[in-house]
């Protein structure tokens, strides 16, 4: 067998953190089988569909990398498929009209719930003859649930799970207006497009037992399912805005690589021993559904923090830079042209063990891409302010005699003024050369940094700060 799996978002919204991993699981469970990986555009809700959302489901598996197979597949231009399955469902004498006005049902409802019983539809129409229909009503086409015994699903997550069959109502196929319901569609399009296995929330499982009535009714094979636990977020509530991001692209936005979020997602409820780290080539050899937990996953920021850092570490040089660009572009005094690009990929080693994401990547080497005059930190201009000035002349006045401008050479001559005018203590040169030079009191090792700058760059810098400093002092 064949195995092809499908990804059947909504597109009523983003996609979120769920509908990711969803999709990651079916796309690795169809790669590791060497089968095939489709995506249906569940749109059938035409009052809640969403041309920006379809592009944003899109622009996620893009992000994801998670490619799939062959065209993606609009279930709302298959609706006369659909249709001609429920005549079909019909003909076979697995389904019937339904003349049922809406009073009718509410009526009914109300007559259960004044008896304590279930308010499912009571069949009323199952057996009657057409013939019988009052005139001017437009029929539903309702599906025949079993009366009697149990219904059982062999789930690879859940084990077997079984409901009594009068849980089953003869819900709608076929709505009055002849549209089809999304539980017809969704079984007629996993048919027609060979679907294998179905993998997906476990909020999804009472579906599963509506969903093989029809599919026994046609006399096809239903798929296997598994039906995986949801996210929670680190209380053990549903995952929601409150625990933090929940749209996949606001994880771009916040500078997240696809393979850390691929990695992190795939531990979101699957396992393989102890392993933590797992690339994208080892999941798609080791993914398997024996390794779904049972138990809902709790979603944690830090870790998938800790996580990108080391995906970060590990990346090329190049590629970060590609991936920071747009950062840049969008932050106010920020220039990322040819030079701030080289002084930001020389350093990119020390940037990258400093960062746990692109943007505070960015953050890191802001000063890089910055040119003379920029502004100083509130901390920054703290130091400067507290005698940094008689300093940072001397500093400038030997870093400019330099015959070499190495980290080392910078190092030795700020430990040089720090024992000629602050009894050797190096901070006292540091601090104000980090300030002056970056405009911040954090950063990347500063001699280095001074040295991928170069001595004219350093030395405008530092002469910047002296002339904000007698500005200040003349306030």
């Amino acid at each position: 067998m064949s195995v092809v799996t499908r990804f059947p978002p909504s597109p009523t919204g983003f996609m979120h953190i769920g509908n990711a991993r969803t999709a990651l699981f079916n796309w690795l469970f169809a790669r590791h089988h060497g089968g095939k990986f489709v995506v249906r555009i569940e749109d059938t809700d035409r009052k809640r569909h969403s041309e920006e959302a379809v592009e944003a489901i899109i622009r996620g598996l893009e992000w994801l990398e998670l490619d799939w197979d062959g065209e993606i597949t609009s279930q709302f231009s298959r609706l006369d498929r659909h249709a001609e399955i429920a005549q079909e469902l019909l003909k076979k004498g697995e389904a019937y009209y339904c003349y049922c006005t809406p009073e009718d049902l509410e009526e009914m409802r109300e007559k259960a719930r004044a008896e304590g019983q279930k308010t499912f539809y009571d069949r009323r129409w199952r057996d009657r003859d057409p013939k019988d229909a009052p005139a001017g009503i437009r029929p539903v086409i309702r599906i025949k649930a079993p009366l009697e015994g149990t219904s059982t699903i062999e789930d690879h997550v859940q084990g077997s799970v079984s409901v009594n069959n009068d849980q089953l109502d003869d819900f709608i196929i076929l709505r009055s207006d002849g549209t089809p319901t999304y539980m017809l569609s969704v079984v007629v399009d996993d048919y027609d497009m060979g679907v294998t296995h179905i993998i997906r929330g476990d909020d999804h499982l009472n579906n599963a037992f509506r969903q093989k009535i029809i599919f026994n009714a046609m006399e096809w094979d239903v798929p296997e399912f598994a039906h995986c636990p949801l996210i929670h977020g680190p209380d053990g509530s549903k995952f929601s805005k409150r625990h933090g991001a929940t749209s996949v692209e606001e994880y771009r936005e916040m500078g997240f690589l696809p393979e850390a979020m691929r990695n992190y997602l795939l531990r979101l409820g699957w396992g393989h021993g102890d392993e933590e780290i797992i690339p994208t080539d080892k999941a798609v050899e080791w993914f398997d559904l024996k390794g779904i937990g049972k138990a809902a996953s709790r979603f944690d920021f830090a870790k998938l923090e800790n996580l990108n850092a080391h995906y970060i570490k590990i990346a090329d040089n190049e590629r970060l830079l590609k991936l920071a660009r747009p950062f840049f572009e969008h932050t106010p005094g920020l220039t990322l042209n040819e030079e701030a690009s080289r002084r930001i990929l020389e350093d990119m080693n020390h940037l990258k063990d400093r960062s746990k994401t692109i943007l505070q990547l960015v953050e890191e080497s802001a000063f890089y891409a910055r040119t003379v005059p920029f502004d100083y930190t509130e901390k920054a201009q703290k130091i400067l302010c507290d005698g940094a000035k008689e300093v940072l002349e001397t500093l400038c006045t030997s870093l400019e005699s330099l015959e070499s401008f190495t980290a080392e050479n910078v190092e030795r001559i700020c430990r040089e003024t720090a024992e000629e005018l602050s009894e050797g203590k190096l901070g006292k040169a540091v601090m104000p050369l980090r300030a002056a030079v970056t405009g911040t009191t954090v950063s990347p090792p500063i001699f280095n940094a001074c040295a991928v700058l170069g001595r004219e760059e350093t030395c405008t810098r530092i002469l910047a700060a002296v002339k904000w400093l007698e500005k200040s002092e003349a306030a």
